[in-house]
């Protein structure tokens, strides 16, 4: 019954394969502090709403996202969280921007690019081994959208990346002997995403 009323109110997400947990919430007043503040997502729910609901506009505030992601602990480590923004302009276009909101092993954000620095990760060609000391077993940021103009039409939703892995070819000529197809990319960072957050009226 609490699988289909998530359902119904669009709170869910969904990953590229594995078993990724991803929380994605949309308030006012959330502050740093909720990042480790026990009942965490007892108090987001309370200051604000989760994935799939309709915040209401603010127009003395900038909203604030909470996002927070677990690693499968049978997959690789978590590579950085994105927050994705899609917006109507006052002219009338569409657009879009992705901001890296946390980064593995504590790195912060470039303040200009809004990326996280390069990581270390890698793939063993041989085996398909990573090394599992690149990413974090889990991720979680609270962001404000310092950008935000109350007259355009906006949406936001949270993405997940894991470090590199092996694609399914890759792993199919290493089963085989043989070298990877070379038109085909080796490997491939799986991820989580989450229903949208939409910006409604007042």
């Amino acid at each position: 019954e609490a699988i289909f009323s998530a359902f119904k109110r669009k709170e869910t997400f969904a990953t590229s394969g594995p078993r990724i947990k991803l929380r994605f919430f949309a308030g006012y007043g959330y502050g740093k502090q909720i990042l480790n503040t026990q009942g965490a997502v007892h108090l987001a729910y309370k200051r604000g709403v989760a994935m799939g609901g309709v915040l209401p506009i603010r127009r003395d505030a900038s909203p604030e996202f909470f996002v927070w992601a677990i690693a499968d602990p049978n997959s690789a480590p978590l590579q950085r969280i994105q927050i994705v923004k899609g917006w109507i302009d006052r002219s009338g276009q569409a657009r879009e921007t992705v901001i890296d909101v946390a980064c593995a092993k504590g790195l912060v954000p470039d303040a200009i690019t809004h990326r996280c620095p390069e990581s270390d990760a890698w793939v063993d060609m041989d085996d398909c081994s990573y090394n599992t000391e690149a990413g974090s077993a889990q991720l979680k940021a609270v962001w404000q959208d310092s950008e935000f103009d109350a007259e355009e039409p906006a949406f936001y939703y949270a993405r997940v990346l894991e470090n590199p892995t092996c694609r399914w070819s890759t792993w199919d000529a290493i089963r085989a002997g043989a070298s990877p197809r070379p038109d085909l990319p080796a490997t491939i960072q799986e991820r989580a995403w989450s229903s949208a957050i939409q910006m409604g009226g007042s």
